[in-house]
């Protein structure tokens, strides 16, 4: 039987793509356990895409063209301690992407976006001295729309938060944009709809364009639901994933 997976139009993150962090929970849906998930191309909406494995490896197809290839896993980085809610809430207050957006309308992190529609994960920096340098935070209540059969927040949701918050954790460039290519995420632990979570995101290190950051989203209670590492791409245009 072939497989097939579809990226529906509401998971935009550049217009026209999908989300980069939801697109690789897809993939990772057919991977048990941690995994990483490439990027290829942009991911196109509304299309059916083909899902193929071989051995270990999960590879996404758009007609010939591969979109994203998954493997599993081990994401092992030192997490900082996360500030609590409400420091969350007032770090989301100073998210940038309220002031300059390239992707105003992203799914997960998009301004524009309603509560119910996009996820409006806004991750703003922490005051001095409360993580490491650069460190955002953003506070988020998953909905009741989010919840697979088990009732709780459905996995790919959950890559879609560990996403964005990266993104801002390092200095928009002067030009070009910013692209997600690759993205490696364990999940932990459940998240339940109405739970006030906490999510955080730090650059690890650099190389010239090239930067690589962790997130952490963190439950009601304090625990680590979720971590991911990121590669992410300074790049020349405004078309991507």
């Amino acid at each position: 039987m072939t497989e097939t997976a579809i990226i529906g139009g509401r998971f935009h993150g550049p217009p026209g793509s999908g989300n980069g962090g939801y697109c690789c929970g897809i993939v990772a849906a057919f991977i048990d356990g941690a995994a990483t998930v490439r990027l290829r191309i942009p991911p196109p909406l509304d299309e059916p895409m083909e899902v193929r494995h071989q051995g270990d490896v999960v590879s996404m197809f758009h007609g010939d063209e591969l979109v994203a290839s998954g493997r599993p896993a081990n994401v092992d980085i030192e997490i900082p301690v996360p500030p609590g809610f409400d420091t969350a809430v007032a770090a989301s207050a100073r998210y940038r992407g309220f002031e300059s957006h390239f992707y105003p309308g992203c799914f997960v992190c998009g301004p524009e976006r309603e509560h119910g529609d996009g996820l409006r994960v806004f991750a703003g920096p922490v005051e001095p001295g409360t993580g490491p340098v650069g460190m955002v935070a953003a506070s988020w209540i998953p909905d009741e729309s989010l919840v697979d059969s088990s009732a709780n927040v459905s996995p790919e949701y959950l890559w879609a938060v560990l996403d964005c918050p990266g993104a801002y954790s390092f200095p928009e460039p002067e030009t070009g944009t910013i692209l997600l290519g690759e993205l490696s995420v364990d999940i932990r632990g459940a998240v339940v709809p109405g739970e006030k979570c906490v999510l955080i995101g730090w650059e690890i290190k650099h190389d010239g364009r090239k930067h690589y950051t962790g997130t952490a989203l963190f439950g009601e209670s304090g625990s680590c639901r979720a971590v991911g590492y990121a590669t992410w791409f300074e790049v020349a245009n405004t078309q991507g994933g």
